[in-house]
């Protein structure tokens, strides 16, 4: 295995650390790669490797600097078992212990698909995630625009998810995926933050979680890349409004420059753009990129 620059050795194929370590919570054990592998890579299909690293600062940055080497094929997969400097949008950190959750990054070429509709690979992924723990956590997920993922937990949204796509060389795009699966109530970094066990999960077992939600994740690639890109014409878009909570919300999106657009959000358009509807009547699009926070108004 190629570890990336930084990251330890795969905690499976190493010595067993001591019982004091981080690493000894028997309620969050290994991910177990050779099963992973067996799961996923099969001829003809979208993964070509799987790697597990024991720690590294962040996936995203490792599998960009692996594609921009020349050392990474399409469909390659990297993940954590623990993320030190994990990133979110605009170099928010994402951080949590060791084997609570699921931390991960893909590889994608989606040279089929005009640039223009590249915007749409982080809604994609979040339709497959909240897809893919649905179906094996039994959770009732939500997507809240442009890149997290929500559960609700004593009555209430929290964020138990998060989805960064980057640029990778002339052709590539690497999609981060961070999940707090195990994560318990005195382990959250703010009182906002959720998890699947705090959702009522009724399954945390991680090795499960990671194989439903890349396959999720491999038939959505390739329904929207066989489409060309076309949200509407993949089922993407409906799909993805379908699942979003910030629709039928009053938000405010804070613009760079000290700019903000007040209004209900009333669809998502086909370059994946929030559409709100302010009171002075102008249907206003935001896209992703623009945006800084967007919160209730």
């Amino acid at each position: 295995m190629d570890t990336p620059p930084g990251a330890e050795e795969n905690p499976s194929d190493g010595p067993r650390e001591p019982r004091s370590s981080q690493w000894s919570d028997l309620g969050r054990p290994p991910l177990n790669v050779p099963a992973l592998r067996r799961g996923l890579l099969r001829e003809g299909g979208l993964w070509s490797e799987v790697d597990v690293v024991r720690s590294t600062g962040s996936t995203n940055s490792d599998l960009v600097a692996r594609t921009e080497a020349g050392k990474a094929t399409e469909g390659a997969v990297l993940v954590a078992e623990e993320q030190t400097s994990g990133k979110g949008r605009l170099d928010r950190q994402w951080t949590a212990p060791a084997r609570s959750g699921l931390f991960f990054s893909v590889l994608l070429r989606p040279a089929e698909v005009p640039v223009a509709r590249w915007g749409w690979l982080p809604l994609l992924t979040g339709v497959a995630v909240a897809t893919g723990l649905s179906r094996v956590a039994g959770v009732d997920t939500a997507l809240k625009w442009p890149n997290d993922l929500l559960v609700t937990v004593d009555g209430e949204e929290r964020k138990a998810g998060g989805i960064l796509a980057e640029r990778a060389g002339d052709d590539g795009v690497v999609i981060g995926v961070g999940i707090n699966v195990s994560l318990r109530a005195e382990e959250l970094p703010v009182p906002q933050a959720g998890s699947l066990a705090l959702a009522g999960a009724v399954s945390t077992d991680r090795d499960p979680l990671l194989r439903a939600v890349l396959r999720s994740l491999a038939d959505w690639y390739e329904r929207w890349r066989s489409a060309g890109g076309d949200p509407a014409a993949s089922g993407l878009q409906e799909t993805y409004a379908a699942g979003c909570a910030t629709l039928g919300r009053f938000v405010r999106a804070e613009l760079p420059g000290d700019r903000s657009v007040v209004g209900e959000a009333v669809a998502i358009d086909g370059d994946g753009r929030l559409v709100l509807a302010t009171e002075e009547g102008v249907r206003e699009p935001v896209g992703a990129g623009d945006i800084v926070h967007l919160r209730p108004a």
